[in-house]
C-alpha cells in the first residue's frame, strides 16, 4: 500500500493527485496518491505465522463495499496481513481488468457489526453422527470507522462469514509491537531505504545558531539516552553549562528533560526553551545547577518569561504529588505566566463529539451550532493559537528569553513551541522549513505519537493516553494558512497527509514515542521515511501553496472568535465533496504557472535586448 494512504480505499495502480472524494470501481480515488507496491512486501516465517492466527477467514465472495458519496461495489473481500482488499470486475467476469481497492488494516478505528436475516435449521444426522444446528440464510453488515475519519461498511453474505471477518479485522488494528506494522514490511521500489532520514540533522540547525552567537553548544550527553530517555542523543545548551550541571539539573525535572534549546530569534538574539516541570515538591526541593542554568540564559539585567501549560491550580496540585513550579525566590529573574491548555481525555472527547456532530446530517441550524459550542473544539485551537502568540511576543516584542512547560514536556509543550516558530520564523513556512520543524519540534522532541494516536474518534476503547495534540497543531497551522494564504510554501493537502500518517502510515517516521524506542526497534534502518516520498519531485507538486509569497515579516494571527473557522478540509473530508475547490485550485496552479512562464520569457527578452535599450538609452542622453 502507499505511503500516504494508510486508510484509503483505492485502485491499483494509483497514479491520481490526492482527492477528498470520488467513486470507486472505475474511478475509485486514493486521497494520498501514493503508489500501491508492486510486489508483495518482505515478511518472516514468524510474523506470517503470528499474523495467520489472527486471520479466521481470509477470502469472502459477493461483498458490497459502500460509503458516503461513493457508489457500491460488489467484489471479492481478502485479508492480509495488512491490508484489506476488494477486487471486482465491474462488466461480470470476462470483462477485462479488475479493480482493486486496498485499505490499510492499522487505519481502522473501529469495527461494527450487525446481523441479519436469521434462520436456524438441522441438517439430517448420517452415520449416527450428533445433531448439528446452523444459520440459514443469514447475513452481516460491518461499518468500518477510519482513524482518518472515513466510514465504510461491507455487506457480507453469511453470519460465520461477518463475524469472522470482524473480528480478523479487529485483531489486525490492534496489534500493538511497534515492530510488526506496516512500515516494517513496506518496499517501495522507488526509494531506497535510507533516504529522507538525515535531511534535517540538529547539526545543521545548531550551526545557523552557532554563526549568530557563541553561548550555546550542540551536546551529546543524551548520545545513550541515560540522561533523558524521551530526549534525541544531541541537544543545544548554554555553552557556559558543563555536562555534569547538566545530569544534575535533569534529575531535577520529571522525566529529565532538562532545559534545552527550542529556538533562537535572530531579530534580537532571544530565545525559546522547552523543558518539563521541575521536581520541587511539597518541600519545595532546590537544584543549584537548574537555576544557574536558567540563570546564564539571561544577560545581567535580563528578565525571562516561564510560560505553563496548566492552570495555577493544577501546578500547586501537582506540588504535592512531587511536581511543581519555579519559586521566585529561587529563579527571581523569570515571571511565571499560567496558559492552560487541555491534553489527554478532555481533549480526545472534544475531537470525537465534534466528528461525532459533523457526521449528523440530520442537525438543524440551531441544533448544529449547539454542538459546535458544546465540543469545545475551537475553543482548544483559540488556547493554543493563543499561548503560541504569547511566547512569540515576548521573544519578538518584550525581547525576553522564554522557557515553555508543562508537567511532562511532550504534549502542550511542543504544541506551542512549534506554533510560536512558525508565526516568528519565515524559514519555518516553507515545505522544507516545517518538515525540520516537525522533525525537530515533534518527533526528536519526544512526542508520544504511539500513544497519542493510538486511537481516533471512533474508537469504543476505554481512552488510555490517546489525545489529538498533533491534530490540534496541524489545525492551528491551517488556520494561520487561512490568515495569510500567501505566507505558507505548502498548503492544506500536506497538513491532511500528516494527518493520515501520524494515524496509520506505510512510513516509519512517526513510529514510537520517542528517539530511544525509534533506535531499539531500529526504525532508521528498516523503514522508509515519509520525507523522502514527500520529497520526491512528482510528488513534492502536489503540497506547494501556488500563490506562495517569501514573507519574512512575523505573521500574528488574529484570536479572536469570529476568527477561528471549522477545518472543513479535514472534518467534511468524506462527508461532502470537494470537486468544485479542487477544480478551483487547479486553475489557480495553471494560472500561477503560465504566469510564471510568461515572466520568464520577458525576463529573456529584456536580457536580450538590454544592449540596444543601453545605446538607445546613450543616445538620448546626447
Amino acid at each position: 500500500m502507499g505511503a500516504g494512504a494508510p486508510g484509503v480505499l483505492g485502485p491499483r495502480p494509483v497514479a491520481a493527485p490526492a482527492r477528498r472524494e470520488g467513486g470507486l470501481g472505475g474511478r475509485a480515488v486514493a486521497l494520498q496518491g501514493f503508489p500501491l507496491p508492486r510486489q508483495p512486501p518482505r515478511s518472516s516465517a514468524g510474523a506470517a505465522m503470528e499474523f495467520a492466527e489472527l486471520i479466521k477467514t481470509a477470502t469472502v465472495e459477493s461483498v458490497l463495499l459502500s460509503g458516503a458519496g461513493l457508489p457500491p461495489v460488489r467484489g471479492t473481500l481478502c485479508i492480509t496481513s495488512h491490508h484489506l482488499l476488494l477486487s471486482s470486475r465491474p462488466g461480470g467476469d470476462g470483462a477485462p481488468g479488475s479493480v482493486e481497492l486496498w485499505l490499510l488494516i492499522r487505519n481502522v478505528d473501529a469495527v461494527e457489526k450487525r446481523v441479519q436475516n436469521l434462520g436456524w435449521y438441522q441438517p439430517p444426522r448420517t452415520n449416527g453422527s450428533q445433531r448439528d444446528t446452523r444459520l440459514a440464510g443469514s447475513s452481516g453488515t460491518i461499518t468500518l470507522r477510519c482513524k482518518d475519519l472515513k466510514v465504510l461498511q461491507l455487506e457480507i453474505p453469511g453470519m460465520e462469514e461477518c463475524l469472522n471477518v470482524a473480528s480478523s479485522i479487529e485483531a489486525l488494528s490492534s496489534v500493538d509491537s511497534v515492530m510488526m506494522l506496516y512500515p516494517f514490511f513496506y518496499r517501495p521500489p522507488s526509494l531506497r531505504l535510507e533516504a529522507g532520514w538525515h535531511l534535517f540533522p540538529l547539526e545543521r540547525y545548531y550551526q545557523q545558531i552557532a554563526a549568530q552567537t557563541s553561548q550555546w553548544r550542540l551536546s551529546s550527553i543524551n548520545r545513550d539516552f541515560s540522561a533523558c530517555p524521551t530526549y534525541p542523543p544531541a541537544v543545544i545548551v548554554p555553552a557556559a553549562v558543563d555536562d555534569e550541571a547538566l545530569r544534575k539539573a535533569a534529575r531535577f525535572r520529571q522525566g529529565g528533560r532538562f532545559p534545552v534549546l527550542s529556538y533562537y530569534h535572530r531579530k534580537n538574539g532571544t530565545v525559546m526553551l522547552r523543558s518539563s516541570q521541575p521536581l520541587t515538591g511539597p518541600n519545595r526541593k532546590r537544584c543549584r545547577e537548574d537555576e544557574l542554568l536558567l540563570g546564564t540564559v539571561l544577560d545581567e539585567g535580563e528578565r525571562g518569561f516561564i510560560i505553563d501549560t496548566r492552570s495555577a491550580q493544577a501546578a500547586k496540585q501537582a506540588r504535592m504529588t512531587g511536581g511543581g513550579t519555579e519559586p521566585k525566590a529561587s529563579y527571581p529573574r523569570w515571571k511565571r505566566l499560567h496558559r492552560p491548555l487541555e491534553r489527554g481525555r478532555p481533549l480526545q472527547e472534544s475531537f470525537a463529539k465534534l466528528v461525532d456532530a459533523c457526521n449528523d446530517t440530520a442537525l438543524t441550524m440551531d441544533r448544529w451550532l449547539s454542538r459546535l459550542e458544546s465540543c469545545r473544539w475551537l475553543s482548544h485551537v483559540k488556547a493554543a493559537l493563543s499561548t503560541a502568540c504569547l511566547a512569540a511576543q515576548c521573544l519578538d516584542r518584550e525581547e525576553a528569553c522564554v522557557l515553555v512547560h508543562g508537567a511532562e514536556g511532550t504534549d502542550t509543550t511542543l504544541l506551542v513551541t512549534a506554533l510560536a516558530q512558525l508565526i516568528l520564523d519565515p524559514g519555518c513556512r516553507t515545505l522544507a522549513g516545517f518538515q525540520g520543524l516537525l522533525e525537530r519540534e515533534w518527533i526528536e522532541a519526544g512526542h508520544p505519537f504511539h500513544l497519542r494516536c493510538a486511537r481516533s474518534a471512533y474508537s469504543h476503547a476505554r481512552l488510555k493516553q490517546e489525545a489529538p495534540l498533533f491534530l490540534l497543531f496541524l489545525d492551528c497551522v491551517w488556520q494561520l494558512s487561512r490568515q495569510f494564504p500567501f505566507s505558507l510554501e505548502f498548503g492544506e493537502q500536506l497538513l491532511l497527509t500528516l494527518f493520515d500518517n501520524a494515524y496509520a502510515s506505510s512510513y516509519g517516521t512517526f513510529l514510537g514515542n520517542n528517539e530511544k524506542e525509534r533506535c531499539l526497534c531500529k526504525v532508521k534502518e528498516s523503514t522508509h521515511s515519509l520525507w523522502a516520498w514527500l520529497n520526491e519531485p512528482g510528488e513534492k507538486k502536489k503540497y506547494l501553496n501556488p500563490l506562495y509569497s517569501h514573507n519574512a515579516l512575523v505573521i500574528w494571527p488574529s484570536v479572536e472568535p469570529q476568527s477561528i473557522q471549522l477545518w472543513q478540509g479535514l472534518f467534511f473530508r468524506w462527508i461532502r465533496s470537494s470537486e468544485y475547490l479542487d477544480e478551483a485550485w487547479a486553475e489557480i496552479q495553471r494560472l500561477v504557472e503560465n504566469d510564471d512562464t510568461s515572466v520568464e520569457e520577458s525576463a529573456g527578452n529584456r536580457q536580450s535586448q538590454a544592449p540596444s535599450d543601453t545605446a538607445a538609452q546613450t543616445e538620448n542622453k546626447r
